[in-house]
Parts: C-alpha cells; sequence; structure tokens
C-alpha cells in the first residue's frame, strides 16, 4: 500500500506473517475512551445546515441551482479535463466536549453517472485557529467515465501546520485537537446534463484515545450464544483476481466483509450486475464489492468510508464508528446486526487465527456462551475456503487486537428503518 495510518487508523487489508507472543496478562484500568458520533440523515437535519444551491427533498440533499462549475482533471483518468456544475451544504458545528485528535467521515449517497460528491471537514483548533476544508473523499458509485464519473479517491498531501489526512482519517497536528468541526458536501454533475446526486445522510465519528496498549476483557453484554447466518466468503479465493482493484487475497479483506454483510441483508449484486466477473471466480460479490470501493489515490479496496459508501448506495445504511468494548458490540448482536471490524495483531496474540496482520477487516457475527467472539475471517487461516470462514476467537485476545490497535473502529450496516441498539452515557458514538 502507498499510505500509512497511524496506530489508530491503521491500513487496511495487508496481512503479514509474523512471530510474537501472546501479551502479558497485567493490566490496567484502561483511561476514558472519547468518542462521539453525528450525522445529518432528515430534512430537519439537513435544513439545520448552511446550502448554497442545494435543495432538501425527500429528507435528503439533492441538486438544485448551479452555484457555478469546476472544471475537474481527474488524476486517474486521460488527462482530460471536464467541467461539472456544483453545489454545496454545510453542516453546523458541533462541539464534542472534548478536544478531538482523530475524526472518520462516513456518507449514504446515490450517485447517477456524470455525478459525483466530495466531502470535506474542517475545524477550530485548541489555539483557536480555523482550519482549511480537508477532503475526506471525492466519491461515485460508478466508474463510467466516459459518461463523466470520476475515479473515486482519496486525496494526499493535505498536511498542514493543524492536521493532515492519513488516507480517510483525519489527524490533528501532534499536541493539538479540534474543539469543534463540521463537514462540507459538495454534489457535482456533468455541465449540461440534468442528473443529480442524491446524498440520504453525513455524518462523522470523532475521537480522542488513550495510548493503553492493552485493555481488560470487557463485561458479558447479554449477547451469548447468539450467532447471525451471516454468509461466509474468504479472500483467499480470490489471489490474483483483477490486478486493477489490486489484486484479491489479503488487499480485499475490507470487500470481502462488506460483501457479506451486504449479502446478509439481501443486498448484494444481482447475477446481471457481477457478470462482468470471470465465471470461474467463485463469489463474484466480493470482486464487485473490492471495484466499488477501490480507492485509486490509496491503491486500494480499504478505505472504510468508501465500503460503507457502496453499501449505502445499494439502499441499506453504512457508517463509520469506534466502539468502546465487546460489550458494545454485543448491543448489536442483539439488535441482529453484525459489525465489520478492524483489527490489528501480531501472529500468535489472535490464537487460531494462524497469522499476523498490520490491518485486517473480519465481521462479528456472534459470541459464543463463554462470550468469546465468533466472526467470519475472510482471511480463512490463509486457506482458501470459504468454509474455513466462520471461527471464534478468544475473548480477551480479540479486544486486544481490536481496541488498542484501530480504537474499537467498525463498519455499521443495516437496512433503512431497522433500529440501532439505545445508547447510554452522555457520547453518543452511534
Amino acid at each position: 500500500m502507498t499510505s500509512a495510518r497511524s496506530v489508530t487508523a491503521l491500513i487496511v487489508g495487508a496481512v503479514v506473517l509474523s512471530a510474537g507472543t501472546l501479551p502479558s496478562e497485567a493490566v490496567k484500568v484502561a483511561p476514558d475512551r472519547e468518542i462521539a458520533y453525528r450525522t445529518w440523515t432528515s430534512t430537519t437535519d439537513f435544513l439545520s445546515g448552511d446550502r448554497f444551491g442545494t435543495d432538501v427533498t425527500d429528507g435528503a440533499l439533492t441538486f438544485g441551482t448551479s452555484t457555478g462549475t469546476t472544471s475537474y482533471v481527474d488524476p486517474f483518468g486521460d488527462g482530460t479535463a471536464k467541467t461539472y456544475d456544483q453545489t454545496s451544504w454545510i453542516s453546523p458545528h458541533v462541539s464534542t466536549g472534548f478536544g478531538l485528535t482523530e475524526l472518520v467521515a462516513s456518507w449514504n449517497a446515490t450517485t447517477p453517472p456524470g455525478t459525483w460528491i466530495e466531502v470535506s471537514m474542517a475545524g477550530v483548533t485548541d489555539t483557536g485557529a480555523t482550519t482549511k476544508w480537508y477532503v475526506m473523499g471525492r466519491w461515485n458509485s460508478g466508474d463510467d467515465t466516459a459518461a463523466g464519473d470520476i475515479h473515486r479517491t482519496s486525496v494526499p498531501s493535505q498536511g498542514d501546520a493543524n492536521g493532515s489526512v492519513a488516507v480517510d482519517t483525519f489527524q490533528a497536528a501532534t499536541g493539538h485537537w479540534l474543539d469543534r468541526w463540521q463537514l462540507k458536501v459538495t454534489l457535482y454533475r456533468l455541465s449540461g446534463t440534468t442528473q443529480t446526486p442524491v446524498v440520504r445522510s453525513v455524518g462523522a465519528m470523532a475521537s480522542r484515545l488513550p495510548s493503553d496498549k492493552k485493555v481488560a476483557a470487557s463485561p458479558l453484554g447479554g449477547a451469548e450464544g447468539m450467532v447471525l447466518d451471516v454468509p461466509t466468503y474468504s479472500q483467499e479465493t480470490h489471489i490474483g483476481h483483477y490486478p486493477q482493484w489490486d489484486g484479491g487475497g489479503e488487499a480485499w479483506c475490507s470487500a470481502t466483509s462488506t460483501a457479506m454483510v451486504l449479502d446478509y441483508w439481501g443486498a448484494g449484486p444481482t447475477a446481471a450486475e457481477t457478470a462482468w466477473v470471470d465465471p470461474s471466480d467463485p463469489d463474484p460479490q466480493v470482486d464487485n464489492s473490492a471495484r466499488s470501493v477501490f480507492d485509486y489515490s490509496y491503491d486500494g479496496a480499504g478505505n472504510w468510508p468508501f465500503n460503507t459508501a457502496y453499501a449505502g448506495s445499494r439502499g441499506v445504511d453504512g457508517f463509520i464508528t469506534r466502539l468502546r468494548s465487546l460489550t458494545e458490540a454485543e448491543q448489536f448482536i442483539k439488535a441482529g446486526i453484525p459489525l465489520v471490524a478492524s483489527l490489528s495483531f501480531k501472529k500468535g496474540d489472535l490464537p487460531g487465527a494462524g497469522y499476523g496482520t498490520n490491518g485486517h477487516l473480519m465481521v462479528i457475527v456472534g459470541f459464543d456462551a463463554a462470550g468469546n467472539v465468533v466472526v467470519n475471517d475472510p482471511a480463512s487461516h490463509l486457506i482458501a475456503s470459504d468454509d474455513q470462514v466462520r471461527t471464534t476467537y478468544d475473548r480477551a485476545a480479540f479486544e486486544n487486537a481490536w481496541v488498542p490497535h484501530s480504537g474499537g473502529l467498525v463498519y455499521v450496516i443495516h437496512p433503512e428503518g431497522l433500529a440501532l441498539p439505545p445508547t447510554s452515557g452522555p457520547q453518543h458514538n452511534w
């Protein structure tokens, strides 16, 4: 991979064999994990922001009257410029009550051919400085460049004295933080056309996490013995597939996990949509997922919000957040919602995995009677078989591969209208 994330925003998808031992059992009580999620997803929500040419229709942002044009040269295209009309929307400021050091945005949108969106964030620092707008992603669901689609992309090299963006994660400058933040969504359509992007929701997870390297196993949360029937797909059966989208295998853990959850909800691609896939490829929905989430700047399928945006383009809702513990994760399983979790661990730290990884995605599908974690692990013990995907990992070992390393990051993908579990406490992280 060409880009790096911080210790709490790891590169997703690279499975690396390495030696290691189980961490010491000695553990201190973890400091507070400051996490807050805010979303705009209704007519009332969108009317609370500032609109510049956008309309609010049926609870979503749409293209109203253009406020100008942009000449865009797709950095991964043929070098020619295309002209797009644009409108935008800016959220109210959000104060988290703590100084955030990281932020990940996510969104759900439909982008017909020739349309795309850009999501940006800005904030006010601890010194009172107002930051610039950092681009969190340029996204569309298609790749018909002849019709005006762009190659979806993160934007590198945005760093300045206030912060930077590592693929999909804003990181405040060392020793600093943001006291409040806001999002901007810009809608684009090819000039001379009438199609419109439709943005159903946009939000962000802000966090300030301790630097603890080990956490205590969390209390049981009531989902013991519950396992959701999520289909099992192995990334290993796709090794070498479609090099233009990073060639399958270890690079497709995120796309494979997203494909499993979409099929669980009955929202995966149809046979007609995957007709382009080589018929000898198993689980063509995985190939379709990798193509649809691929970030051409990151050169990989592991851009977190691009995965949830792909899910959102298929009629379900998806967003990125962090959970504080497996106790919280159990509440989603009780609600019938599997979670895609980001982990990192050395070989041996997660007994039974059979590998180590600098960053990997797998699906939490339930818990056994003792509270250990039942997962669909697309690495499938590095064996190219869907039958190797379902496995159970020790609760404490899993929690320590997840919470200290990615900050407990998860994709939450669920049908519209299905209630999320109730939240508690002053900081709502979903």
